[in-house]
């Protein structure tokens, strides 16, 4: 089973972003060498985002980071998926994620059952995505192993290097694609803001807020979103510092680190991954 290496980028500006635009970028970044182009999925047609950076490139993996399962009916992706060429698809990585869904109610209550019938209904369509083209936004050990079992591997999102060498003892062989924050501001209260206003939205979510606890954070660091932690999550400073901290993952067993812009409200990303783009050759 082929495993997805390099670097790559997680932008929400490539799926939100004006199309002629996204479709620009995305072709920089594959001259660059990046090699997937990983964009969220938390509102508005995935589908034709994911056909306009399929078509504006030619090696680089377009990928999920993540399909949300709660808006995306299987049928949906099956359908989407036997439309593609067979180059188009060795091309294509699904990674799929319950975080994005109700965060009350039964459903919460049992992401990974809900995994595992949407992998069951994937698998039963005609002409689906196959295991190789699918990972899923696993953090703890259950789902962890589910996406070795059922997929190519796991797709981590606001992790750290400690838990990227927890989940390379879960999955074994299986892909290890880990998510990576930066701020490319090296003073440290300018950093820390930029990265705690980014992040807001997921200190308000069970899932990442219980993986955080696992690795050893407290209540407190949650609540009061602690140098401590933040700088845990997010790579702030110069290239040098991203590059380290890109290191790390890969050391602790990251197969693939795509690499996320984190910038002030509505500013481009586009001069920071011309910027970033200089750990490729190290």
């Amino acid at each position: 089973m082929a495993t997805l290496t390099g670097i790559g980028i997680w932008s929400s500006e490539l799926r939100y972003g004006d199309p002629g635009e996204s479709a620009e970028a995305a072709a920089e970044l594959e001259s660059l060498g990046f090699t997937a182009l990983w964009i969220p999925d938390v509102g508005g047609p995935l589908f034709e985002a994911l056909d306009n950076l399929i078509g504006a490139t030619s090696t680089t993996t377009i990928a999920t980071g993540i399909l949300n399962v709660w808006k995306q009916e299987p049928s949906a992706v099956v359908s989407w998926w036997s439309g593609l060429g067979a180059d188009q698809r060795e091309r294509v990585l699904l990674g799929l994620g319950v975080s994005h869904g109700p965060l009350i109610g039964d459903q919460w209550g049992r992401p990974l059952a809900t995994m595992r019938e949407y992998l069951d209904a994937l698998a039963a369509g005609v002409d689906g995505p196959p295991p190789d083209r699918l990972c899923v936004a696993a953090l703890g050990p259950k789902m962890l192993a589910l996406s070795g079992e059922r997929t190519s591997g796991a797709c981590p999102y606001l992790v750290t290097p400690e838990h990227t060498a927890t989940a390379r003892e879960v999955l074994g062989d299986g892909g290890l694609y880990v998510e990576q924050g930066f701020v490319l501001e090296t003073d440290a209260d300018k950093a820390r803001a930029i990265a705690r206003e980014t992040l807001a939205v997921y200190f308000g979510t069970p899932n990442y807020i219980n993986n955080w606890k696992r690795l050893g954070f407290t209540d407190e660091d949650v609540a009061q979103r602690s140098d401590r932690l933040i700088d845990a999550l997010v790579a702030w400073g110069d290239v040098d510092a991203v590059a380290e901290r890109v290191d790390q993952h890969r050391q602790a067993g990251a197969d693939h680190v795509c690499v996320q812009a984190i910038l002030p409200w509505g500013t481009s990303p586009r001069e920071a991954w011309r910027e970033v783009a200089a750990i490729l050759d190290r």
